[in-house]
């Protein structure tokens, strides 16, 4: 059996190309970047005006089946898939999202792949990479600041303390930040009020930096935001309170996109990174613009499942965008399908359960229904999609088969064996030559509603064709608030539904594809500089927490200034 070393291990043997010859091969000269380092630069958004009249080249968005608490190895497929095909002779740039120090503390880990799968520098980029992630946190902030400096000093706009929806963030998982009261102390410490903090990636900043096309368009975006409403009812605005010129000026380098590369030297661009679960979940607007006019395949990650990341790309990222994929990869594992047939109970932290690691292909066959399910909900939106199966060392051949057969009757167009994590890019050629093929295939790309529909019509699509639910309830705070954006004019927005990823509905302890139930809605929020709407769906929280032995507790420095324990 092959012994594959610890990621760390891996990136820290690793020799890494200097990044001025990433950037040429892309057809980039200094001009268009500005290093960071010798393996890190940033973008100028002037690449995207210089190769306009370029064709644009395939896009290729990778997501998955509903996921253990583990992960299954989206971020291996996506960066294997780069990897792969480079390995048959193509010229291709993937497009990641940057990880937030929430999960790389916590315990999910970074967004670098694994194995001989990774995006290198794996450590600069899991932890503080080029500031991005900080400029969000301050230009957030700052806003929040204005408001309740606003408030405090005569409050000349007449803004409802109790209306103010804008809260703070931090770049780190502490729930005890969730719920606090802020202005205590004394009147010159401000207006004393209930808040909150979420996390940096769940802000508002971070969903406007992944879905803007130009620092103008970022400007009007800011200047759009509604963080509260005024005491006569009427929505206050970032621009009426005079702080969206100053979080634009912030943002200034943030937005230029961030080249890396992967561990066998095909270019990156790792840029933005909003969850999935309670945010959109996908890189920038701009990274793809740029990659899509300096290769011939762009592959990019959506994140979680295809009821998660994947209907948010195309119902909010190409609704906004005008960008088309050419083919969906859906990434499958035996071991997460029999998880969904009713066998093990997958505890992040703790081993895995033995009875995972054993042949049962009726438990997979059962759990095979979610995998359709994904597949079913891709095919609807008119775009081939080509099935990865990430193998581990205990599936067998017969589960492997087995897949295989679910996949192809529920219209996958092809079907690879994906096993990069411990062989490179060759271990995902399978898939690779699928995918190019795949692309070649005619698309009939269709939103899963059109604009015209009402909130109410459009959430209701949702549960129905995509969390499989018979109907909605709703909450009377979400009903009064419905109503209230529906009268503003905000109707016309798309869904970004914030919702559980370890299960198709709302409830993570409901496996595989649940049916028979009703979706419930407890709020729902405006993003109007973002463009769209999110529902909040059952217990979702906009702040993770520790566990008790999370990832940080592993993380230190060697006697030679190595970092040891980082994945």
């Amino acid at each position: 059996m092959k012994v594959v070393p610890s990621d760390l291990e891996i990136v820290q043997a690793h020799k890494m190309t200097p990044i001025g010859e990433i950037a040429a091969k892309m057809g980039l000269t200094e001009d268009d970047f500005d290093y960071y380092g010798k393996y890190k630069a940033k973008i100028s958004l002037d690449v995207i005006e210089k190769f306009k009249d370029r064709p644009n080249a395939k896009l290729i968005d990778v997501t998955a089946i509903t996921p253990t608490p583990l992960g299954e190895g989206k971020t291996v497929t996506t960066i294997s898939l780069t990897q792969g095909l480079g390995h048959i002779g193509k010229k291709v740039i993937c497009t990641l999202r940057q990880p937030s120090l929430g999960p790389v503390f916590g315990i999910k880990g970074g967004a670098a792949g694994g194995g001989y799968a990774q995006v290198v520098p794996m450590e600069d980029l899991n932890i503080h990479f080029t500031g991005d992630i900080h400029a969000i946190e301050t230009a957030n902030n700052l806003l929040a600041a204005m408001i309740d400096t606003s408030i405090l000093l005569d409050n000349p706009l007449n803004i409802d303390p109790m209306s103010i929806m804008w809260r703070r963030v931090f770049d780190l998982n502490d729930r005890a930040l969730r719920d606090i009261v802020i202005g205590l102390g004394g009147k010159e410490n401000g207006y004393p009020r209930q808040t909150g903090f979420d996390i940096a990636v769940a802000s508002e900043v971070m969903a406007i930096l992944a879905l803007t096309t130009s620092l103008q368009d970022m400007r009007e975006r800011f200047a759009r935001i509604i963080f509260g409403f005024t005491y006569d009812g009427k929505p206050v605005t970032a621009e009426q309170i005079k702080a969206a010129g100053s979080m634009t000026v912030i943002m200034k380098e943030a937005i230029k996109p961030n080249l890396v590369q992967t561990l066998e030297g095909q270019p990156c661009i790792m840029h933005a990174g909003p969850f999935a679960n309670i945010a959109h979940g996908q890189n920038s607007v701009l990274a793809d613009m740029i990659a899509l006019k300096c290769a011939d395949y762009v592959v990019t990650e959506s994140g979680f499942g295809a009821d998660m990341g994947m209907q948010k790309f195309m119902d909010i990222k190409c609704r906004q965008s005008g960008l088309r994929p050419n083919c969906v990869v859906v990434t499958s594992t035996v071991r997460s399908l029999k998880m969904h047939g009713g066998v093990g109970n997958i505890v992040a932290g703790k081993p895995l359960p033995k009875e995972l690691t054993e042949e049962n292909l009726p438990a997979l066959e059962k759990g095979a229904a979610n995998m359709m399910h994904m597949i079913k909900i891709a095919k609807g939106y008119g775009i081939p999609v080509v099935v990865s199966i990430n193998r581990f060392i205990t599936d067998t051949d017969n589960e492997i088969n087995l897949l295989k057969d679910k996949a192809k009757e529920a219209g996958a167009f092809g079907v690879g064996v994906n096993t990069a994590w411990g062989d490179g890019g060759v271990g995902c050629a399978e898939v690779a030559e699928l995918v190019v093929k795949a692309c070649e295939e005619p698309t009939d790309f269709q939103f899963l509603y059109p604009d015209s529909f009402t909130i109410k019509e459009k959430i209701e699509t949702m549960a129905k064709k995509i969390y499989n639910a018979d109907g909605v309830s709703y909450d009377p705070l979400a009903e009064k608030k419905i109503a209230q954006f529906e009268e503003l004019g905000l109707g016309n927005l798309p869904i970004n539904m914030a919702k559980t990823h370890l299960s198709i509905s709302h409830d993570p302890g409901m496996k595989n594809v649940p049916s028979g139930y009703i979706f419930p809605i407890r709020d729902i929020r405006a993003s109007v500089g973002a463009g769209f709407l999110y529902p909040l769906a059952g217990a979702m929280r906009t702040m993770p927490g520790l566990g008790r032995a999370p990832s940080a507790i592993k993380v230190d420095i060697d006697k030679d200034g190595k970092i040891v324990g980082l994945f």
